[in-house]
C-alpha cells in the first residue's frame, strides 16, 4: 500500500462544480492535506459544488466520519477554515471499507 497521498483537483467555473480525487491512504492526520486542498477550491467561486473522491484511497474509518462529518455540516473543520465559509462537500466514497479486506483461515 503507498502511504502517500495524491491528491487531483478538477474545476468547471462553468458549472460551478469542482471535483477533488485523492489516492493513497487517508488517516485522521492526512484528511487535513483533502481539507486544506478543499479550501482552496471553495474559494475559487461562492456557490460551488465540492466533490471528494476517495474512491480509489485507503480510507481509514475515523476519517471516513470526518470528511462525513463536513459534509453534512457543509462547512470544513475551523482549524483549516476560521472563517467557516459555506462549503457545499459531498464525499464520494468506495461502498466497502477497503481496510476490510477477506480473511483466510489456515487449516
Amino acid at each position: 500500500m503507498n502511504s502517500k497521498l495524491n491528491i487531483v483537483v478538477r474545476v468547471d467555473l462553468d458549472h460551478s462544480k469542482a471535483q477533488v480525487i485523492a489516492k493513497g491512504h487517508i488517516t485522521v492526520h492526512s484528511v487535513n492535506a483533502l481539507y486544506v486542498v478543499a479550501k482552496r477550491a471553495n474559494s475559487l467561486r461562492a456557490g460551488l459544488d465540492l466533490e471528494l473522491d476517495v474512491s480509489g484511497a485507503w480510507v481509514d474509518e475515523e476519517a471516513l466520519e470526518m470528511l462525513q462529518a463536513a459534509s453534512e455540516t457543509r462547512q470544513l473543520p475551523a482549524r483549516i477554515d476560521p472563517e467557516q465559509a459555506p462549503c457545499t462537500i459531498s464525499v464520494l466514497a468506495d461502498r466497502r471499507h477497503p481496510r476490510t479486506a477477506p480473511v483466510r483461515l489456515a487449516a
